[in-house]
């Protein structure tokens, strides 16, 4: 037995507990759903092959229709925020500033805090008469709101929610690259007389592109996959105007039982997810080469 085979065998033996975890975890449940989603599986007995019946079911179900139109109205306007306002304080906490890692904690706490608990805390903050949210509104004479049970207003409580929490996330990863920017760019820049500004477009934004991409990428996958604080904060509510997909993956699929019907909009849940990531690899990371100045 040669060297190098011992070596592939030795190689093999390591990964193997790595990749089994992923088979029994990842790929026999992604087939078992697609399975699923071409039947009536109600959690019990019934599990009859009924083909492409449930996706036939999606288009013509009104709630799902709604909680897809919620998915996509969420992810457009908790990502870039989120990018944009973590990538302006990890500029700032960048620099020398007073208490500069404390700013750093305090951006990122909410971010490793759980979902729960932080949904807790902007429940209360959005309490009709005692919320912070509202004491703000009635300083400055405007009238108190029902945040969370008016159906044009909770899906943008929501959205703020989420955006306040995921800019720590957004700021450590852009701090992490901007660290890694060589100052002697800014060094040269200032000898030619640019300033902050023109540093900030023609240095800063360049460098850290591939970071903005992955940020971008990343901010997809986790914006379709939105649930924790839409189950906690409204339960879909009021009047399906919080719902999003995956939220109704979980009622249809422990609330009412019908396993093949949420098995299926997992599976459009799962193509929508692909295609997003694929158009972003394809036209959002065309090259790698960063150009200055």
């Amino acid at each position: 037995m040669s060297r190098r085979y011992k070596h592939q065998k030795a190689g093999l033996l390591m990964i193997m507990p790595t990749y089994s975890i992923f088979i029994v975890f990842m790929f026999i449940p992604l087939f078992m759903t697609i399975y699923y989603s071409l039947t009536n599986y109600d959690f019990y007995k019934t599990s009859e092959f009924i083909g492409f019946y449930n996706y036939y079911r999606l288009t013509k179900d009104p709630v799902f229709l709604i909680s897809l139109r919620n998915t996509f109205l969420y992810a457009a306007a908790t990502i870039i925020p989120q990018i944009s306002i973590g990538m302006i304080i990890a500029v700032v906490l960048n620099g020398k500033i007073i208490g500069q890692k404390f700013h750093r904690v305090a951006f990122y706490i909410p971010y490793v805090s759980s979902m729960v608990v932080i949904s807790m805390i902007w429940i209360w903050i959005y309490d009709p008469s005692l919320g912070i949210m509202n004491q703000f509104l009635r300083a400055l004479g405007i009238p108190p709101q029902k945040w969370l049970s008016n159906p044009n207003l909770a899906l943008l409580s929501i959205i703020i929610m989420s955006i306040w929490k995921m800019i720590g996330y957004n700021m450590i990863i852009f701090l992490a690259a901007l660290q890694q920017i060589p100052g002697h760019l800014y060094e040269a820049a200032t000898i030619d007389g640019a300033s902050a500004l023109q540093k900030f477009f023609k240095i800063t934004l360049p460098m850290i592109s591939p970071t903005t991409f992955f940020l971008f990428v990343i901010g997809c996958i986790f914006s379709f996959n939105v649930f924790e604080q839409v189950n906690i904060m409204t339960s879909g509510g009021p009047m399906y105007s919080t719902t999003t997909v995956v939220h109704q993956i979980y009622e249809r699929a422990f609330m009412t039982f019908q396993m093949g019907y949420a098995s299926s909009m997992a599976c459009i849940l799962l193509l929508i997810t692909m295609f997003l990531t694929f158009i972003n690899f394809k036209y959002g990371n065309k090259s790698t080469d960063v150009g200055v100045f």
